[in-house]
C-alpha cells in the first residue's frame, strides 16, 4: 500500500516567484524508512509540510499536482484529520512545545480530538515510554536537554497514533550520541510497530545505516531515488546535489581505484571489516603508495 503518493507536484509559496517544488514525483510504501537527502533549498521541508496537509491548508501558495496520504487526497481533508495519518516533527522542537509539562504536551493532540480520558492517559504513558521519557510526566519541557525535547516532540506526534511519522532534520543540533539514539529509536518504530518513517536530512552518514530507501532532492525535484545501497553507491551523484558522501563510502571508492581485483560496496563499518579483514589476514596490500 502507498503511504504517500506525490504526482507531478509543483508548489510556490504565497508572495514568491520561485517554485519550491517543481514537477516532483515520489512514492513511499507503507512500512518503509525513507530518507530525503538534499542541501538547503532542495525542497525537503516543503515536501514534509505537504505530507500532512500543512500545505495547502495552513501554509498558502500555488499548488499543482496530486498528493495522496494513505489513499486520501490532502486537499479533501483538514490538517486535524490528516494528523491521525501522518505526524510531523520539526527541526527545532521548541517551535512545537508549548505546554507546562511533558504529560500535557503529549496529551494535547488526543484531547483536541476528544479522545476519552482513559485512552489519553494510556497513550501518554505509551508514547513517553516509547521515546525513553518514562517518568518525565511532570517535567517542564523547558528543563529538558535538546535531545529530550526532540524525543518529547516525537512522543506528542506519536500520541495521535499516526501511521506515518515525518521528521524534518530532527537531529541537526544533537551530538553524535544523541543522533545515534534518535535514529535507533526511529528504526525501532519501524521494526516493532510497522510505522512508516520519512526523514529529511542533509547528512548521508546516518541514512546509510537506518534507511530502506533514499531520495536525493535538488531545487525542488527528485534527482534519484531507490534502495539505500544503490543511491549512495555514487559519491559524485551525492556531491552533485550538495550532500557529502558517507566517509565509509569514500573509503570504498578509494579502494576500488587501487585495482585490487574486486569492487567494494560497503556502507557500514561492519561491512567494511567483513570485506577487508580477509585481505589483511592473507597479507595483501590494501593501500597504495
Amino acid at each position: 500500500m502507498k503511504a504517500l503518493d506525490v504526482r507531478n507536484v509543483r508548489f510556490r509559496y504565497e508572495g514568491s516567484d520561485h517554485w519550491a517544488l517543481s514537477g516532483l514525483d515520489l512514492t513511499v510504501t507503507k512500512g518503509e524508512f525513507v530518507t530525503l537527502l538534499g542541501c538547503n533549498g532542495s525542497g525537503k521541508s516543503t515536501l514534509c509540510k505537504l505530507s500532512n496537509g500543512l500545505i495547502p491548508h495552513a501554509i498558502h501558495g500555488t499548488l499543482e499536482g496530486d498528493i495522496e496520504l494513505f489513499g486520501n487526497n490532502i486537499r479533501d481533508h483538514s490538517v486535524a484529520e490528516l494528523s491521525t495519518l501522518a505526524g510531523i516533527v520539526f527541526q527545532e522542537p521548541e517551535s512545537q512545545l508549548f505546554c507546562m509539562s511533558a504529560e500535557e504536551e503529549v496529551a494535547f493532540g488526543p484531547e483536541n480530538l476528544a479522545v476519552p480520558r482513559a485512552e489519553i492517559e494510556e497513550r501518554v504513558e505509551w508514547a513517553l515510554n516509547l521515546v525513553g521519557l518514562k517518568g518525565y510526566n511532570d517535567r517542564s519541557p523547558a528543563s529538558l536537554s535538546g535531545g529530550q525535547k526532540q524525543r518529547l516532540a516525537i512522543a506528542a506526534a506519536l500520541s495521535m497514533r499516526p501511521e506515518m511519522l515525518v521528521l524534518d532534520e530532527p537531529a541537526y543540533a544533537l551530538d553524535p550520541v544523541g543522533r545515534l539514539e534518535l535514529y535507533s529509536m526511529l528504526r525501532d518504530l519501524r521494526t516493532r510497530y510497522g510505522m512508516t518513517v520519512v526523514l529529511a536530512e542533509r547528512d548521508a552518514e546516518d541514512a546509510a545505516t537506518f534507511s530502506d530507501k533514499v531520495v536525493l532532492m535538488k531545487e525542488g525535484s527528485v534527482v534519484a531515488q531507490g534502495l539505500t545501497r544503490e543511491v549512495l553507491s555514487d559519491p559524485d551523484l551525492l556531491k552533485s546535489v550538495g550532500v557529502a558522501p558517507p566517509q565509509i563510502l569514500e573509503i570504498a571508492s578509494i579502494l576500488n581505484k587501487r585495482g585490487l581485483g574486486r569492487d567494494f560496496s560497503f556502507l557500514t563499518v561492519d561491512e567494511a571489516e567483513r570485506d577487508i579483514a580477509p585481505m589483511l589476514s592473507s597479507g595483501r596490500r590494501v593501500a597504495g603508495g
